[in-house]
């Protein structure tokens, strides 16, 4: 360099550990050391990654000089070594231009640890790093100061680095039309491959060089290909959250007194008066226990908000004759008719081994000859007859057994499933579409919340977030007492601040069990148990406060991801429109708008508190 002026230090982060071998973890190959990005000031501006281990004694026999990474190794470190009872100081070091950095992989050895490698542009790949004290995210910030990290789009775990004047890359993506509206985070709006390959014969010889090592041939699995063995490190479908989106900070929230002014809110023909306050003072503090039986009715569709006190009379007897001609369907079924329907004979098999071992702790399920289990048993079945296609699936037990207890009649608790099922009955699907989506989505949630927990339970085998899988099946009903999941489901039902509420709830959740979770000791089982035994555990109020403060900690963002806002319900868009650029620009920008005004713009935006 020329006339170069005192360097300046950008970034410096102690208790970084440099794996010598990561194959083994011992005294002689983790060395604890420092991280910093230097700025190199002089005619041709320079910025470097500098890592360096601190000086320390060997103790022992003869230090291994060979660099042993876990994987064929292009590059050592040379270490001094102890001779005889001499202590010799070991130091390791590296220094790395940015502009020479190439990638940057989070990789998975046998250690059960989450590293970063970097590589240079010259595919020589420097020793694991491992962020004992956490901060990779605050390195990753600073780094986008001088480059962009982009997500490799054949290998989620491999981001690649560019300057931030790369105008061949932005044409490149410009021309594919990947990526959404403009700024200098690259994010992939759709799934990965099916985006990219689709256009892949588009793609200019700078990028198409950019999605492999240097010096290597190019090897691409696309969605048809059955001969390409799946990568175990594969994330299709998920959105690269960048770390340069800054959250701002989460706002305090406190949680309101119960609901108890029904009556001030009937007119004199009975109406409701303003609903949508109503809602928003059940989601504040859920309703008097006393006004469950009325209100209930209403948030789960049996009565129609707007209905008068004469017109309600009507519907009930109308739904009531309506449901004891479905319940005569099955009752009158003869035991010979059922020996030639295994369908219905299934059904009754699975509702009868349920209905024993539901709420048998709640007195109104407890004992021998109980009438409240007659009544769950007979309200499942004609529910089958209602919706033959579905049927019965195991925890739909679990969703009545709250609503008869409530409403303490048959004709009513089962109306009040039907409306439940109409939010929830995706759950219960064969296919389980829908509850690997809500799992994607709590991932892009998770991951814009707080990266690090998710690399920590990534490098554990539990990125899936399998473990969440009950919690969303059947709104949490297992996981906290009885009373309550009374409060918890007249809050969410008002499908307030947004209808993905609960996976809030669920990231919150998670979030309390964060201290727990990272820098222990935990692998894919013990974090499976450690969840499981959250059931009863939980606090439900300070649960609510914090999924709701996060809800306003995400719209108050001004640069929130695009999958985030859709998971939030701030962004909705058409086919027709997803398929030109120039809409879905000016619609994240109108969404985006919104909420730099101030607007909570979610589906009861006005209403919302």
């Amino acid at each position: 360099f020329f006339n170069l002026l005192p360097p300046q230090l950008i970034f410096e982060k102690e208790g970084v550990y440099l794996h010598t071998n990561a194959k083994r973890s011992n005294q002689d190959t983790t060395i604890p050391g420092f991280i910093r990005i230097v700025e190199r000031v002089s005619k041709m501006s320079e910025s470097s990654l500098i890592q360096r281990g601190k000086s320390g004694n060997v103790e022992g026999g003869e230090e291994d000089t060979n660099f042993d990474p876990g994987y064929e190794p292009d590059w050592a470190v040379i270490s001094t070594v102890k001779k005889d009872r001499e202590h010799v100081p070991v130091k390791w070091s590296f220094s790395l231009p940015l502009s020479e950095l190439y990638s940057l992989r989070r990789a998975r050895f046998s250690l059960g640890r989450n590293f970063l490698v970097l590589t240079s542009r010259g595919g020589h790949p420097l020793p694991p790093l491992h962020f004992h004290r956490g901060g990779t995210r605050e390195l990753l910030r600073a780094l986008n100061r001088y480059i962009i990290l982009d997500q490799s789009p054949v290998d989620g775990r491999l981001f690649l680095a560019y300057p931030h004047d790369s105008g061949a890359l932005s044409q490149s993506f410009d021309k594919l039309q990947l990526l959404d509206d403009g700024g200098s985070d690259l994010r992939f709006i759709q799934d990965p491959y099916a985006t990219t390959f689709g256009g892949f014969s588009k793609v200019t010889n700078f990028f198409r060089a950019a999605i492999r090592p240097p010096e290597s041939p190019i090897h691409l699995r696309t969605p048809h290909d059955p001969n390409m063995a799946p990568q175990s490190d594969e994330e299709p479908g998920f959105e690269l959250i960048t770390c340069g989106v800054e959250l701002g900070p989460r706002p305090e929230v406190t949680r309101g007194q119960p609901f108890d002014k029904w009556e001030e809110f009937l007119d004199p023909e009975g109406r409701v008066k303003n609903p949508e306050k109503i809602k928003e003072l059940v989601f504040r503090g859920g309703i008097m226990p006393s006004l469950r039986k009325d209100i209930w009715k209403f948030l789960l569709g049996f009565y129609p908000w707007n209905s008068t006190a004469k017109e309600r009379e009507d519907i009930l007897r109308v739904k009531t004759d309506e449901y004891f001609r479905m319940k005569v369907q099955w009752k009158s079924v003869s035991e010979e008719q059922e020996m030639r329907n295994s369908l219905l004979r299934g059904y009754r098999s699975l509702i009868e081994r349920d209905v024993n071992r539901t709420d048998r702790h709640n007195t109104f399920f407890s004992g021998n000859d109980n009438p409240g289990l007659t009544l769950l048993h007979d309200v499942l079945m004609t529910y089958c007859m209602y919706n033959f296609d579905l049927g019965y699936v195991q925890g739909m037990s679990d969703l009545l057994s709250p609503l008869l207890f409530i409403t303490q009649n048959e004709v009513e608790s089962f109306w009040c499933l039907t409306g439940f099922m109409e939010l929830v009955h995706h759950n219960f699907e064969e296919s389980q579409e829908a509850m690997k989506q809500q799992l994607l989505q709590l991932s892009i949630l998770l991951k814009a919340l707080d990266p690090e927990l998710c690399d920590f339970l990534d490098s554990q085998d539990s990125g899936s977030l399998c473990f969440c899988f009950r919690w969303l099946l059947i709104w949490f009903k297992r996981e906290f007492p009885f009373e309550d999941i009374l409060t918890l489901w007249e809050v969410m039902w008002t499908r307030f601040p947004c209808d993905n509420f609960h996976l809030l709830i669920a990231c919150s959740i998670l979030e309390s069990q964060r201290g727990e979770l990272i820098g222990s000791d935990h692998d894919f089982n013990t974090i499976l148990k450690h969840i499981n035994e959250l059931t009863m555990r939980l606090d439900l109020q300070s649960i609510l406060c914090g999924a709701e403060a996060i809800y306003l900690q995400l719209v108050q963002c001004k640069e929130l991801p695009l999958k985030v806002q859709q998971v939030l319900g701030l962004y909705f868009s058409s086919s027709s429109e997803e398929d030109s650029p120039d809409s879905q620009a000016s619609e994240t920008q109108h969404h985006l708008g919104q909420r730099e005004g101030g607007a909570a713009a979610a589906a009861h935006g006005p209403a919302y508190p």
